[in-house]
């Protein structure tokens, strides 16, 4: 499995066309996600190794995309701990943390306790096409400290924002905390049989970049830095045009781009970077028409230069058309090298 498509070119080899997967694929886009969402509930699912492997399965057998992701919840390393997690829908935490001293309660987490994330990964490899990745997830430091401190989703992040700007050495000792958590979360998920893994920033774009590069990159660095050369490593920050720069210094091996960042000029700056993305995703709720053009545009910046994935600039929209997505993977697989 080494050898598929997506593999060679997350190695920066020469394909014969450009692989693609989408962030979200595995989700609330799927009548049949939805439907077993109805039966079983979200928490069921992440949990319950036979659910996970099914929905992570489902974009596959309904697409063939180039790529299979982990079926997930960013918080899944933290439920482990006693922070008293629960969705509704969204995720609460009955215990978030409250500051300097409760940093204990950030810490590895317990044996067996991502047993089921290992025995999902199983499930899947056992029925994923031999031409299709396994592709595993986790969310970033700073991400993770955002849900930590606010108790959750949060408009104004007010809690997380008090923190950066607090001058106490605590908030970075639990950046580097949640970085070591990550990094032996991801390698469970490598170990298990991931062949790449994406670091999910959705939150680092609320920073400027002298803060970024303050604060969050170190951490995100510090897990790069523990897993190079054990897969691929991707990093995408959602929102994160305006820290492009700072990315670059990230030590992954991919950059996933924003839909905002002009392709052309953030892939030449990429250098032998692997670069990923970046079709804005409110497209695919238009017409066919746009969705060719908007594809083609992608395809068009890059070039035919090797070492690009197609996906989207962050994840699907609930209310994507699915026969968008048809079309959509009609223009990429039939695109080649054709035009360059």
């Amino acid at each position: 499995m080494n050898n598929t498509i997506l593999m060679r070119a997350l190695r920066g080899e020469k394909v014969e066309r450009t692989p693609m997967w989408l962030m979200r694929q595995a989700g609330r886009v799927l009548p049949e996600y939805r439907q077993l969402k109805a039966e079983h509930g979200f928490v069921k699912m992440a949990s319950t190794p036979e659910l996970a492997a099914r929905v992570t399965l489902q974009p596959i057998e309904r697409f063939g995309w180039d790529g299979a992701i982990l079926f997930a919840d960013i918080l899944t390393p933290l439920m482990p701990l006693d922070f008293g997690i629960d969705f509704a829908p969204g995720p609460v935490f009955a215990r978030p943390l409250e500051g300097a001293a409760d940093l204990h309660r950030v810490k590895e987490v317990p044996a067996g306790g991502l047993a089921h994330v290992e025995e999902a990964i199983r499930l899947v490899l056992q029925e994923l096409p031999p031409e299709c990745t396994m592709l595993g997830f986790a969310g970033a430091p700073f991400t993770m400290a955002s849900y930590l401190l606010d108790g959750g989703g949060s408009r104004e992040h007010a809690r997380l924002r008090a923190a950066v700007y607090s001058g106490e050495a605590w908030f970075p000792e639990l950046l580097e905390r949640l970085a070591d958590m990550t990094i032996g979360y991801l390698q469970t998920q490598i170990e298990a049989g991931c062949q790449a893994v994406q670091l999910f920033d959705t939150w680092a774009g609320l920073l400027d970049e002298t803060t970024y590069r303050r604060y969050a990159l170190p951490a995100v660095q510090r897990i790069f830095r523990a897993l190079k050369g054990k897969a691929p490593l991707l990093y995408l920050i959602k929102d994160g045009a305006h820290l492009f720069d700072a990315m670059l210094a990230s030590e992954a091996d991919g950059l996933s781009l924003d839909w905002r960042m002009p392709f052309a000029a953030s892939r030449a700056a990429a250098g032998d970077l692997i670069v990923q993305g970046n079709m804005d995703p409110g497209v695919l709720l238009g017409t066919a028409e746009e969705v060719r053009r908007a594809a083609l545009a992608v395809l068009d910046a890059n070039a035919g230069r090797p070492g690009h994935v197609f996906n989207l600039g962050h994840g699907l929209l609930p209310q994507t058309k699915i026969e968008n997505l048809l079309v959509l993977k009609e223009t990429v697989h039939s695109y080649g090298n054709a035009r360059v």
